[in-house]
C-alpha cells in the first residue's frame, strides 16, 4: 500500500450496506498523484457500490475516505466535488437534449468562466467537431468521451470512471485509453477505473485490484500481472 500522506485518494476500512445487508467489507487502498488504479470484477461484485461510496451517493457504514488530505467521509457529493473528486458513472448519464458544449458547461456550474477550456477539445477533437450536436445523437463512445470531458472541467485531483468501456467499440476504447494516459500525465491526477475488460486495464493502470463479494481478493502491479489469474476472476 502507498503512503497515505502523499495520496490523492486514501480509502481506509470502508464498509457500506444496503439496509441490513453489507455490500462492502473493509475496502482499503491508497492512490497517488499521477497513478491509475483499476478495480476489476464481474457484475455484482461491488465495483459500482464502491464508487458510489467514494462519491457520497451511498453513505459509509464505517471507514474513511480522504481526498488530497481532506476527510470527505461524511460530505455530500457536491462537497466532495469541490474538494477534488469527479465521477463518470456507469452508463455515462449525459443530458441527451443538451448540446455537447452545454453538457460540458454543466461541469462549470461553480466556475467563473463558462467557456470550455481548449485542452478539453484538444484531448477529444470529436467533441469540438460535434459541439453543437445534441448529446443524445452521439454514439456510445462519443458519449463516454463527453462524460469524461464534463468531469474534467471540475479540475479534479481524483477521477473515478465506472465501467468506461461498456458498450463501446474496440477502436474507441483505444482512444479513451490514450486520452486517459495523456490526462494523467498532463494534470498529475489520480484515476480510479472499474473494469471487466482486462486489455483496457493493462493499457491504463499501474496497479490492479480484483473485487469479489465486496472484498479485495487480489492486488498486483501491472508489471507483475498474471493475466490468466485475473481472467479467472472475471469469467462467469
Amino acid at each position: 500500500m502507498n503512503n497515505a500522506t502523499n495520496a490523492n485518494l486514501s480509502v481506509q476500512d470502508v464498509h457500506t450496506a444496503y439496509g441490513q445487508s453489507e455490500a462492502l467489507h473493509g475496502i482499503s487502498f491508497d492512490a497517488l498523484p499521477n497513478e491509475t488504479v483499476a478495480i476489476m470484477g464481474r457484475n455484482g461484485m461491488g465495483k459500482t457500490t464502491l464508487f458510489k461510496s467514494l462519491m457520497g451517493i451511498l453513505p459509509l457504514k464505517s471507514g474513511q475516505v480522504r481526498v488530497a488530505g481532506h476527510d470527505v467521509s461524511r460530505d455530500e457529493p457536491f462537497r466532495r466535488v469541490a474538494k477534488g473528486i469527479a465521477y463518470v458513472p456507469q452508463g455515462r448519464m449525459i443530458f441527451p437534449t443538451l448540446t455537447v458544449e452545454e453538457n460540458i458547461q454543466t461541469g462549470l456550474e461553480n466556475a467563473r468562466s463558462k467557456s470550455v477550456p481548449d485542452e478539453i477539445y484538444a484531448l477529444f477533437p470529436v467533441l469540438f467537431e460535434m459541439r453543437r450536436r445534441k448529446g443524445g445523437n452521439l454514439s456510445g463512445g462519443q458519449q463516454q468521451q463527453l462524460a469524461i470531458a464534463r468531469a474534467l472541467v471540475t479540475d479534479p485531483k481524483v477521477l473515478l470512471l465506472d465501467e468506461p468501456t461498456e458498450g463501446i467499440q474496440p477502436s474507441i476504447i483505444k482512444d479513451i485509453a490514450k486520452a486517459l494516459n495523456e490526462i494523467r500525465e498532463m494534470r498529475k491526477l489520480t484515476i480510479v477505473v472499474s473494469e471487466q475488460v482486462l486489455s483496457f486495464a493493462m493499457d491504463v493502470a499501474d496497479r490492479l485490484f480484483v473485487i469479489e463479494g465486496g472484498r479485495f481478493v487480489h492486488e498486483t502491479a501491472r508489471a507483475d500481472t498474471d493475466q490468466a489469474h485475473i481472467k479467472s476472476y472475471l469469467s462467469v
